[in-house]
């Protein structure tokens, strides 16, 4: 049995999209207990064709929807390593990529507003890959010293890793031309930054 669009929430809309998004990456979908994720094939059997419109697509408005808390998030956890990290060299790559990721959210915060989305993180409280939890924030005020470097250099790598490959998507699958032209401005940031912190101290035994 379907649900009725009146129980839905607001959002739901957005969801098929961002799973064909993490589907098209090998990555796992936003999904709860009650509400298991489908199978990309029977998305992309259900979906109505994308048509271009003032908000975009699903799967624009899932990306961005998606990217802005990811961002949002990390940014939290930078700020923590920027001024706790052991490593100078680490520190400062925190800092750094900390200004990157806030310019990055001058862009996408307009860009909902432009899409007519709001500012709520939508996905709050769904198993999103490469997202910064609230646990993962708790863990690195609590660690100290190489444990708190492992564990930002884990989490951040993650975040890069799989903000990129959902961003690839957005450039492949999505249909606005501003979000595809910051899609791929953010996966080139990415690799860039991903490349910047496998040479960093303590990335190879942090990382594996």
């Amino acid at each position: 049995m379907t649900r009725s669009s009146a129980s839905r929430p607001p959002a739901a809309p957005a969801l098929p999209a961002l799973l064909v998004l993490l589907a098209l990456t090998a990555s796992a979908g936003c999904s709860t207990a009650t509400e298991p994720a489908p199978r990309a094939s029977a998305v992309r059997n259900t979906a109505p064709a994308p048509s271009a419109s003032a908000s975009g697509t699903p799967t624009d408005a899932a990306w961005v929807q998606l990217m802005t808390p990811m961002n949002e998030k990390a940014v939290a956890l930078l700020a923590l390593a920027a001024d706790r990290a052991t490593e100078p060299r680490v520190r400062a790559f925190a800092t750094r990529l900390r200004g990157d990721q806030e310019a990055e959210l001058g862009r996408l915060r307009p860009l909902l507003a432009r899409m007519g989305l709001p500012r709520t993180d939508v996905h709050a409280g769904h198993a999103m890959p490469g997202m910064v939890t609230e646990s993962d924030l708790t863990a690195a005020k609590a660690a100290k010293g190489a444990a708190f470097d492992r564990l930002f250099l884990t989490r951040i790598r993650d975040h890069l890793r799989h903000s990129a490959q959902v961003s690839r998507s957005e450039i492949t699958a999505g249909a606005r031309a501003d979000a595809q032209r910051l899609a791929a401005a953010l996966v080139t940031a990415r690799e860039a930054a991903l490349t910047e912190l496998e040479a960093l101290p303590g990335a190879t035994r942090a990382l594996g």
